[in-house]
């Protein structure tokens, strides 16, 4: 880290639980879940025991074994050396980059709905620009600041899932349930359902972004664990019964990706003056949901990237902080630049805010998934060649669970990196194919005039 800058220990358990709450529980990933139909509450406990579980466990090792600032880029750092560690957090920052415009086009659509329904596309483009700039400025200012805003999206996010599973619950004793769920609706169906399985999984990852501000931790041996072990509960139970709710509601194939949380929540508690009050309260909370996804993410991304930077792994713009309250200044800036681009870019591209999602959703989730490789394998070679290191807590099970627990991880991850390039039945979607094969190429020459420029090979 720099010289210059401080790092206050601002971050208790309370606060990881929250950052953790908000980073992962995704309302947009609920929507994409629940249109698979019934068979997503399948997928979910599948997933939840095949992925979700091991991948928090190792998280929780990785986190209060290796409490260094920077997170996933310093655990691939120390596996397997600064150059694989910087192509990981390459890809890490690029998705939240590209994920913020498609989170804050999300907020725009949500917003027409509910107060200007004929908003044009260009003023949605308008105001998910805006909203990433105001983005950019959260992560300026110091943590103990900053950290209030996912704190507050993260108690937002349970008041609303929580309102939606009991709106289901009073839905389906009046009406029944839109999309019955029985032993056969529910059975795994590879046929209609792969598209959007990715999506359940992407909605699983973001334990190890609390442990990117490790220097603001107060005890991170003792709170990670314990962050990930609360929140990881929290959020299973909210998305599998968010799910269902959703189901209740709504048949599987009218849930729109963009509006269908308003259209629950309207079916719900809307036929009343209390009940449009309700939904409007909601809707604004989700509205700051949005917004707080994107600061969330970007905090954690943008200091994995200023440590590479720091270290001479990528350029030395994304390594500049402010000198008093040692935030991440350099990467945020290029961050707001690249996720304007995106929308200005797309906005021609696309003929829906839907498609717009989607669009940007499906390509930056592959960039996403990508370090997660990385940070298995690291798992891995340090439980192999950093056996005696301390680790406040151990995947249980011994090396064999260890390795089967990574494993499981690795070949989930692969399976949803394929599902989003290739579609069964429509073919490989070449525009995002070609958009990761360009971001990768751009990555390792920025990585290469980085470390050139430092005078190494």
């Amino acid at each position: 880290m720099s010289d210059t800058a401080t790092h206050t220990k601002t971050l208790k358990l309370r606060d990881m639980v929250l950052f953790t709450v908000s980073a992962i529980l995704l309302a947009d990933t609920l929507a994409a879940a629940a249109s698979v139909g019934a068979s997503s509450v399948s997928w979910w406990l599948i997933l939840g025991v095949l992925f979700f579980v091991p991948f928090a466990m190792i998280c929780a090792e990785m986190g209060c074994a290796y409490p260094e600032q920077g997170g996933i880029y310093a655990w691939i750092r120390d596996a397997f050396g600064g150059r694989w560690a910087s192509r990981a957090t390459w890809c890490y920052w690029v998705n939240t980059a590209v994920w913020i415009p498609a989170i804050y086009i999300l907020f725009a659509g949500v917003y027409a709905q509910m107060f200007a329904p004929d908003l044009s596309m260009a003023w949605q483009i308008g105001m998910g620009i805006v909203l990433t700039w105001i983005a950019v400025a959260m992560n300026v200012v110091t943590l103990d600041l900053g950290k209030w805003v996912p704190n507050i999206g993260a108690i937002i996010k349970v008041a609303i899932f929580v309102a939606i599973i009991v709106g289901a619950g009073f839905h389906i004793l009046d009406s029944g349930m839109a999309n019955p769920l029985t032993f056969e609706t529910m059975k795994p169906d590879w046929s209609s359902s792969a598209q959007y399985i990715p999506a359940i999984i992407y909605g699983m990852l973001g334990f190890e972004l609390v442990s990117a501000g490790s220097d603001e931790m107060k005890d991170p041996a003792r709170d990670v664990p314990r962050a990930i072990f609360i929140s990881g509960t929290i959020i299973i139970a909210l998305y599998i019964l968010g799910t269902i709710a959703v189901l209740a509601a709504i048949p599987a194939g009218e849930i729109n990706l963009v509006e269908g949380l308003i259209d629950t929540l309207d079916l719900f508690f809307g036929g009343s003056a209390l009940g449009s009050a309700l939904v409007l309260g909601l809707g604004i909370g989700a509205l700051f949901t949005f917004f707080s996804n994107g600061v969330t993410w970007a905090m954690g991304c943008n200091r994995a990237a200023a440590e590479a930077a720091q270290e001479g792994e990528l350029p030395r713009v994304l390594g500049i902080e402010d000198a008093k309250r040692g935030t991440p200044i350099g990467a945020a800036v290029l961050m707001g630049l690249v996720s304007t681009l995106c929308l200005v870019l797309y906005g021609f591209m696309s003929g829906s805010n839907e498609d717009l999602f989607w669009s940007l959703f499906a390509f930056s989730a592959v960039i996403f998934l990508l370090p997660y490789q990385g940070m298995m394998l690291a798992f891995l070679k340090m439980r192999r060649v950093d056996a005696d290191h301390p680790r406040p807590y151990r995947v249980p099970g011994g090396s064999g669970a260890a390795r089967l627990a990574a494993g499981l991880c690795i070949v989930v991850l692969a399976i949803s990196i394929f599902l989003f390039l290739y579609t069964p039945g429509a073919g490989f979607d070449w525009a995002v194919v070609g958009g990761v094969i360009v971001t990768l190429i751009i990555g390792e020459t920025v990585i290469r005039f980085a470390t050139k420029h430092r005078g190494t090979a």
